[in-house]
């Protein structure tokens, strides 16, 4: 699975306003929103599922990257995005750094096999330090469009 199979390009965020990990997630899911990846009335719904996912460990892996992802019934397909903080969110991280790099998710119940070869190519990719730096130092959703594509490619050679 790539990135293009699965990442809201329209829902992109180069410059998260966010301060705290919950206005992070919904200002993550409000652009999947706004892209038309889900559906008004259950924004809320998502929100809490994230939330209770966080409860149970953070999804901050460290390294400054946090992988917050659900189930939910609302969606018909894998729905993710990736949103960048400059600054930094203190996310509960398991090595304690502040995360700067998002890659949600959001998928099917039913279709936990899809859930889990996205979150395999997104630790795949993350293991790369050099496509981590460039994302980080990254902009515009455009810049990150084109890194997310190149990695889909051919990956990064460090």
């Amino acid at each position: 699975m790539k990135f293009g199979d699965f990442v809201s390009s329209e829902a992109i965020r180069a410059q998260l306003a966010a301060e705290d990990k919950e206005s992070a997630i919904r200002e993550i899911i409000g652009a999947l929103l706004e892209a038309g990846k889900i559906a008004p009335a259950e924004l809320e719904s998502i929100v809490k599922a994230i939330m209770k996912r966080e409860e149970l460990g953070s999804t901050g892996i460290g390294r400054g990257v946090a992988v917050p992802h659900t189930k939910h019934p609302s969606v018909q397909r894998l729905v993710g995005t990736v949103a960048v903080s400059s600054e930094g969110i203190d996310f509960n991280s398991l090595d304690g750094e502040k995360v700067q790099l998002f890659f949600l998710l959001i998928s099917p119940p039913d279709r936990p096999g899809d859930h889990l070869r996205a979150l395999e190519n997104i630790s795949r990719q993350l293991r790369d330090d050099t496509f981590c730096k460039f994302l980080k130092q990254a902009t515009t959703a455009d810049d990150i469009r084109q890194l997310l594509e190149e990695a889909d490619n051919n990956g990064f050679v460090s």
